[in-house]
């Protein structure tokens, strides 16, 4: 399995390509944030703004959760640009208590409307398995509700700028800086709904528990809108960090000393990288399926931003994705009597999903090999849901 030369990301990373000298594709696009001219781009970012600001009851729209980047985006939003934002969350039901916290704190110290949306746990478990046996992603709703029901909101309210905050560029090759991404019908079909729409789902829901009542209705938080919807209501869905230069510790200090906002631990990644992915209960597993079909885990992802952005040497990232990555979460209990699951059966469905040429892993092997991150939290997530 080819290995990025300067990274510590494997070519089985979904869109990932290799330069003659195997350097990645993500590695070269952070190198060209070198060359952009940032305060062409802050110009285009204030031109963009002219067009909404005092236009609508919402200069604009931001979807959140509360993470460390859709909290720097709205920071910088309020306080920098002085806009009126719309808060938008779809809550995808499994958010952690230090993440409620934070939510708490950044809304009211930002002066902001919120509007949240939380979906059927009973149609959300049914999708999880669903997307698990069919693409080895159990976060279909998560992706597609994050993704769909923010822009419905824009739709209904009339708010027809929103902002996203980290462009896919940073961890992705699905475009690179020098194209500016949208949240537009083609990302959402490249990057979101893993070939999946709302009405797909609701078939497979339908066949394979005949015997509940589901409706298509019951999906209309996660039915994209048509180009159709988009032109007629001139939505624009652009990514702060096409304008601005992405650095996530420093936007962390940031929002750490002007919104007291706190990091957690998460399962597989170490401690010092307490900022990321704080928001769900099962992002230990999520990694963990990533590590077993892909062969590379949270912890390669998060040593390789720092790789490029030359806080630390690939050595000590190799010796890190060593401790923490492919460790078996305690969270895999929970998810798995969430869904129903036996432990064999899942080890089963993710083997067929293995990304070529990763390794094919033992499952036995695997059970043996535990996580020794513990979530401050863990203790109350079994309580929240039985």
């Amino acid at each position: 399995m080819k290995i990025c030369s300067n990274c510590v990301i494997p070519e089985t990373a979904e869109t990932l390509s290799f330069s003659k000298n195997d350097k990645c594709s993500v590695c070269v696009q952070i190198n060209q944030k070198k060359n952009i001219n940032w305060d062409e781009r802050q110009g285009l970012l204030d031109d963009l703004i002219k067009n909404y600001k005092g236009k609508y009851k919402y200069d604009c729209l931001v979807p959140f959760s509360g993470g460390k980047d859709s909290t720097f985006t709205l920071w910088y939003l309020v306080t920098q640009k002085k806009l009126k934002p719309l808060v938008v969350r779809f809550d995808h039901n499994f958010y952690r208590k230090t993440l409620e916290e934070n939510n708490q704190k950044t809304l009211s110290k930002l002066g902001v409307d919120f509007v949240n949306f939380k979906p059927n746990f009973e149609l959300v478990k049914k999708t999880m398995l669903e997307s698990l046996i069919r693409r080895g992603d159990f976060c279909w709703h998560c992706h597609v509700g994050i993704a769909s029901h923010p822009i419905r909101v824009a739709i209904e309210k009339k708010v027809p700028l929103i902002f996203y905050g980290e462009p896919s560029a940073e961890y992705s090759s699905y475009y690179d800086y020098n194209e500016f991404e949208e949240g537009d019908i083609e990302h959402f079909n490249k990057t979101t709904n893993l070939g999946i729409n709302a009405e797909d789902m609701y078939e497979m829901i339908s066949e394979r528990f005949p015997d509940d009542k589901i409706n298509e209705s019951d999906f209309n938080a996660y039915k994209f809108p048509s180009l159709r919807e988009f032109k007629l209501n001139k939505i624009k869905a652009a990514y702060l960090g096409n304008y601005i230069p992405w650095d996530v510790k420093k936007q962390v200090n940031i929002i750490e000393k002007e919104l007291d906002w706190k990091g957690d631990n998460v399962e597989g990644i170490p401690e010092n990288y307490n900022y990321e992915k704080i928001e769900c209960m099962m992002q230990g597993v999520r990694d963990y399926i990533k590590f077993l079909k892909r062969g590379f885990g949270r912890t390669a992802h998060l040593t390789s931003i720092d790789i490029r952005n030359g806080r630390m040497d690939r050595k000590e990232a190799e010796e890190l994705c060593k401790i923490y990555d492919g460790k078996k979460p305690k969270s895999l209990s929970l998810f798995l009597k969430l869904i129903n699951l036996s432990e064999d059966k899942f080890y089963d469905i993710v083997k067929e999903h293995i990304v070529s040429p990763s390794k094919i892993w033992d499952k036995n092997q695997i059970s043996k090999d535990t996580s020794n991150i513990s979530p401050s939290d863990f203790d109350e997530w079994e309580k929240k849901f039985f």
